[in-house]
């Protein structure tokens, strides 16, 4: 059962990145934005070609971040049906549709749709879309569960000898 609603929370969020890329590109021009909160968040359209923080721009990186998307989802889903583990189950059920939510704009549009921007303290932080926020907080939850599973290792290792 817990399998059944975390995938669905990961079908739920994929639908809410797709749609939120969606609402951008529909609403606002390439370039423009929108001030919600004056001087700290926008809404403002962008095409990222390349990778995190667009870096690796210009397409060239096309084929090697769609065959990591691939092996990563390929990944995702075998540790999801393997592994009952809540927070590593919750990990990936952020990690899948941020991973797909990139690879379906990469597939259909050879660039990803970004449209959240910060400015944070006076720096203004790379603009990100919904499936970057799912695959950080998703790769932060990972983290913290090997974190957790190492010291539970070494845990028993130290009550065995």
């Amino acid at each position: 059962m817990k399998k059944l609603i975390i995938g669905v929370l990961s079908a739920i969020l994929l639908y809410l990145d797709l749609y939120t890329k969606t609402l951008t590109e529909t609403y606002l021009k390439l370039g423009e934005s929108f001030t919600v909160i004056p001087g700290f968040f926008d809404f403002t359209y962008l095409r990222n070609t390349g990778g995190a923080w667009s870096m690796f721009d210009g397409g060239l990186m096309l084929p090697i971040f769609l065959a990591i998307s691939l092996g990563v989802s390929a990944y995702a889903l075998y540790m999801f049906i393997k592994e009952d583990n809540y927070l590593l189950l919750a990990s990936i059920a952020l990690i899948l549709p941020g991973n797909l939510g990139n690879f379906y704009d990469r597939i259909k549009f050879s660039y990803v749709r970004d449209m959240l921007a910060f400015n944070i303290f006076g720096y203004n932080f790379p603009v990100f879309n919904l499936a970057d926020v799912f695959l950080v907080l998703g790769f932060g939850l990972l983290f913290i569960y090997i974190i957790l599973e190492e010291r539970k290792d070494a845990k028993n290792e130290e009550n065995n000898n």
